[in-house]
């Protein structure tokens, strides 16, 4: 007899009709490493002769103490147990279940009951009836408070891998025994909130027996008490003041928890019996799925394979039958509380995972039909009823060629699949040609069709044999498909069927698709001389917008700096004459020039009725400057000086012009390049006004008098002589800016140039950024949605100032087929449904920051309103077509946000196909121009939805996932990253990647 010593641990026993199982249970404890144990186990009432069994083995081992108690349910009995238990540490132990040799030498050294108290967990393996070993489960690393989070949504431990500390669990009162099921998942819950330190040994130590009729296989009694456990984890949380807000923190909301428990519970405890909505009536709430499809896939099959006993997803398909109905209730409870297409998408992930599990498998779960085919023996495959996209892998002697995933139209004939592989999978070097006479009397129609091309290779010299292998390739694919079986029920010809009826209903297709934008340039011929580049540069009527309110403000703050008295003046550079009209009057006598004739004449016009004026063409650089001059002016031309050295001159020849006791004024921008840590413009001149400053400042005889100086420019006046402190007036520029000016402006500190980053910079990933509308005002739950003006001039500044530059989809699509590392830092900003405001708000603000965009817009709504918002208050208004157009013409791209704001996965293939091309046919048609983009309503996407947009015309398409795009994108499921009008303007240097940077 072995004699018992004090306990290092102490395993509670419930043990209820256990007769069986329970000698080869206490068996795995005697056979343990270390034999320093207590196993209390406590008699449930069996009806059996379990306490038989009990005493028997008890009488030749003292380490196992028997008790006994009326039935009162397994979460009583281990209470029972621990009253009696010796050891400082325990763990709970069913009695069908048993441990490894060395559970007890590997555990405890982990586990200890300290302060806070360690909790030792392991992995374990489920065995089936037959005595199969299951896959190893693993439980979560639970460190820190990632135990309260993970407890508080599932049952992360099993009961029998736990080693806690006796007065832990003496102090939380033990297990609740209200509970007839997931009374261990309880206690885990309210140890993790107690402050225990959870423990992972990275050992499979531990064995769990399944078994038909336990309290656990009843869903009921398991979904009624996963209820009452997440409800009591969700006031936990509150309590102990745990954030849940946000994805990052991994918190589930309750409903979701409780969703999950609920979709195991029909998956793993499958019965023709089970009323799924019974079960649903247990939650509360079934909350929207949406986002979690992935997340509750992986719980779905992981209960079916708890409930089927089968290890291997692959394992599924043979049992098809039996769970596809409860499967499919699931499904459609969960698409009654989602959004549109969340079953759908819940069916094709789990279709994908059992498919790629054993890809030649055959089979069709809900409106998935997955085909398996054989290129060397293709039979015709009938259509599932209500099958409408298929998943269609090719293997060629056993070898995997190509899959196809796409909608299906009708039956799969021999023609109809060999289409599918030569242009979707791109395999058709791996298809047999047949030796037969229809198939030589199809190629040689299709040579004899093609007779022009064979003409041109014998005519052109180059690489004939490449061209002439592609045509044999061509002839002979054509000649395959033409020889193959089909019918007027296959895929292919039901499809053509279709497509006709609905281009009937189409307007005719535009008739101008390369028509010139307005601010489009025509070529020119080449600029020789400086002479000419300005003659060039004046053939339209003032170039630089000096009539604008920017302009006549720095003319008024110019005119405020020239002093009493001035007798003779020269102003260099004086373009139309604008300025010098308003000078003439300050002064006695003004000569003014400019190197252009034509803008001589121009100013001879504007100025002839001031008699005190000369005017005539001077090239400054190169000639003498007329001398003995009180007041020199000369602005807005300085930075054309091709390097220092020119500037030097020209600044010396200037100061050598101004008399003894005169004056010379210059206004001259603040340029990026010349004053990178300050506001500024981003002209690609040498130099600007810092420079300017400076150099002027170094001439023997000038001193800086007075200066005005603005955001963007500044104003100096120097006098030709001794002078007092200078002056310094910082004054405001004239506003609003004219979208020609404000597009070169780079606000702020310092950041990246466009050009420097084009030059040095490659990236394979471009940020799509997602807005809706642009205004302050809107419904309190749309806020999200809405990004007040402000903040959005502050976002595209910010993008400016990290020199970004703006693609369009049709640029990005092209950028992402070439696979080639993109040069700089691009970025696409899309708009989603066309609001008024893009038009009022954000194009203004687009324009002053050189960018454009894509609007996508939901076509039969336009001229509106978002009546898809009504649930949520007064809709705001769309733009109309006139506004649309009129957009267009200044550079925006527009794309199709489908006709109806439909979510695309909520569509059967035909209305979303019908819809597709209608939304498509209304843009072209509108626009002149051709249209391939379309941003998904929602970014509600399937399986189906790429391939149904490709047969509408579009060549890319995007949804709402978050990321950037990349090459290994499909282009019809494009990420982008939404911009959060309820998130903090900080927020979006770090949805840019660059977190911290200044964004004012």
């Amino acid at each position: 007899m072995v004699i018992a010593a004090t306990p290092d641990i102490s395993f509670l026993i419930p043990a209820y009709n256990a007769a069986d199982t329970l000698a080869e249970c206490l068996a795995s404890l005697q056979q343990q490493s270390r034999s320093n144990w207590q196993a209390v186990v406590v008699d449930d009432g069996s009806t059996d002769s379990t306490w038989e069994v009990l005493e028997s083995i008890a009488k030749a081992d003292s380490r196992i103490l028997p008790a006994r108690q009326p039935n009162a349910g397994a979460a009583a009995a281990r209470n029972h147990a621990a009253r009696l238990a010796a050891a400082p540490l325990l763990c709970m132990l069913d009695a069908d279940d048993w441990l490894d040799p060395t559970f007890i030498e590997s555990m405890l050294p982990v586990a200890d009951d300290a302060s806070p108290p360690d909790i030792v967990y392991c992995a374990y393996r489920r065995v089936a009836p037959d005595g199969r070993l299951m896959r190893v489960e693993q439980a979560p690393d639970l460190a820190g408070d990632v135990a309260k989070r993970e407890f508080s949504s599932f049952c992360a431990l099993a009961i029998h891998t736990v080693v806690f500390p006796k007065s832990l669990f003496e102090r939380l009162g033990g297990m609740d025994e209200t509970l007839q099921t997931c009374e261990e998942w309880d206690l885990w819950l309210r140890m993790a909130f107690a402050g225990a330190e959870f423990r992972r040994v990275d050992k499979c130590l531990a064995f769990y027996r399944m078994k038909a009729g336990s309290l656990s296989g009843d869903p009921f009694k398991l979904v009624r008490d996963a209820v009452a456990v997440t409800t009591k984890a969700e006031a936990l949380r509150v309590q102990h003041g745990l954030s849940a807000e946000g994805s990052q923190t991994g918190w589930m909301t309750p409903g979701l928890r409780q969703l999950r428990v609920l979709s195991w519970a029909i998956s793993a405890r499958l019965s023709p019996t089970t009323d799924v909505a019974a079960l649903a009536a247990l939650v509360p709430k079934i909350p929207d799925a949406a986002g979690n499809e992935s997340f509750l896939v992986d719980v779905i099959m992981h209960g079916l394979r708890t409930g089927l006993l089968t290890d291997q997803p692959g394992d599924l398909i043979d049992a098809l039958d039996k769970w596809q109905p409860a499967f499919l209730s699931l499904i459609r409870l969960i698409e009654q509380h989602s959004f549109p297409g969340t079953g759908r998408k819940i069916i094709e992930i789990a279709c994908w995972q059992l498919s790629a599990a054993n890809p030649l498998r055959s089979f069709t779960l809900g409106n998935i039909q997955v085909a398996s085919v054989e290129l060397g023996a293709l039979f015709r495959i009938s259509k599932a009823e209500q099958a409408d996209t298929l998943i269609m892998h090719a293997f060629s002697g056993g070898q995997h060629v190509g899959t196809f995933v796409g909608p299906i139209w009708g039956d799969l004939s021999i023609r109809a699949q060999i289409r599918l592989i030569m242009h979707e999978m791109q395999a058709e070097e791996h298809l047999q040609t047949p030796p037969t006479l229809v198939y030589m009397s199809s190629w040689t129609r299709e040579a004899l069709r093609g007779y022009r091309a064979f003409g041109g290779l014998i005519i052109r010299n180059g690489q004939r044999r490449g061209r002439l292998d592609r045509i044999l390739v061509r002839i002979g694919r054509n000649a395959l498909l033409a020889c193959a079986p089909s019918d007027r029920e296959d895929n292919d010809a039901r499809l053509s069927d279709m497509l006709q009826n609905l281009q009937r209903g189409l307007a005719p297709r535009f008739r101008n698709p390369t028509r010139l934008r307005p601010d489009e340039k025509k070529g020119a011929a080449p600029v020789q001389s400086e002479e000419e580049y300005w003659e060039h540069i004046f053939e339209r009527p003032d170039p630089w917008n000096y009539l604008s309110i920017y302009e006549q403000v720095k003319y008024e703050q110019t005119l405020s700096l020239i002093p009493q008295g001035i007798d003779k003046a020269l102003e260099l550079a004086c373009a139309e004459g604008i300025f010098t009209e308003k000078l003439a009057r300050k002064v006695g006598q003004l000569t003014a020039t400019d190197i252009s004739q034509r803008a001589i004449d121009r100013a001879v016009a504007r100025c002839r009725d001031h008699r005190n004026v000369e005017l005539r063409v001077l090239d400054f650089v190169k000639s003498d400057v007329p001398p003995e001059q009180d007041l020199l002016v000369c602005s807005e031309v300085l930075y054309y000086m091709k390097d220092e050295e020119m500037l030097a001159a020209v600044c010396q020849k200037m100061a050598a012009a101004v008399k003894p006791n005169g004056y010379l004024i210059t206004a001259h921008a603040h340029i990026r390049r010349d004053e990178p840590n300050r506001t500024g413009f981003d002209w690609d001149n040498p130099f600007g006004v810092g420079t300017i400053k400076q150099l002027l400042a170094a001439q023997a005889d000038l001193a800086l008098e007075e200066t005005i100086d603005t955001e963007l420019y500044a104003i100096h006046r120097f006098r030709k002589g001794p002078v007092a402190d200078p002056v310094l007036r910082v004054e405001r520029h004239g506003t609003p800016l004219d979208a020609d000016v404000a597009k070169h402006i780079i606000w702020g500190p310092a950041g990246t140039e466009r050009g420097a980053a084009w030059t040095t910079e490659v990236t394979t990933s471009v940020p799509i950024l997602m807005y809706h509308r642009i205004a302050e005002e809107g419904p309190a739950a749309l806020q999200r949605f809405r990004t007040p003006p402000e903040i959005f001039r502050k976002q595209m500044q910010f993008l400016r100032r990290q020199g970004y530059y703006s693609v369009t989809a049709q640029n990005l699509a092209n950028l992402l087929r070439s696979g080639k590392p993109i040069q700089g830092r691009p970025v696409m900003l899309s708009f989603d449904d066309a609001y008024l405001d893009f038009l009022t708000d954000a194009f203004p603000i687009l324009a002053e920051n050189d960018f454009s965009a894509d609007v996508f817009v939901v076509t039969d709504k336009v001229g509106g309103r978002s009546d898809w918002d009504a649930a949520y208050g007064e809709p705001a208004p769309l733009m109309s077509w006139s506004h649309i157009q009129e957009l267009h013409q200044k550079g925006i791209s527009f794309g199709s946000h489908l006709a109806s704001h439909t979510p695309a996965s909520a569509m059967d293939n035909e209305a979303l196909l019908d819809e597709a091309m209608r939304s498509r046919n209304a843009l072209q048609s509108r626009l002149g121009s051709s249209v391939e983009s379309i941003a998904l309503p929602y970014g509600g996407t399937d399986f189906r939805v790429p391939g149904v947009l490709a047969l509408a015309g579009y060549g890319i398409g995007f949804t709402t996932r978050p990321a950037k795009a990349t090459f290994s994108d499909n282009l019809f499921g494009l990420p982008r990253l939404e911009v959060r009008g309820d998130r903090p303007l900080e927020a979006f240097p770090e949805l840019m990647g660059l977190p911290g940077a200044y964004i004012g």
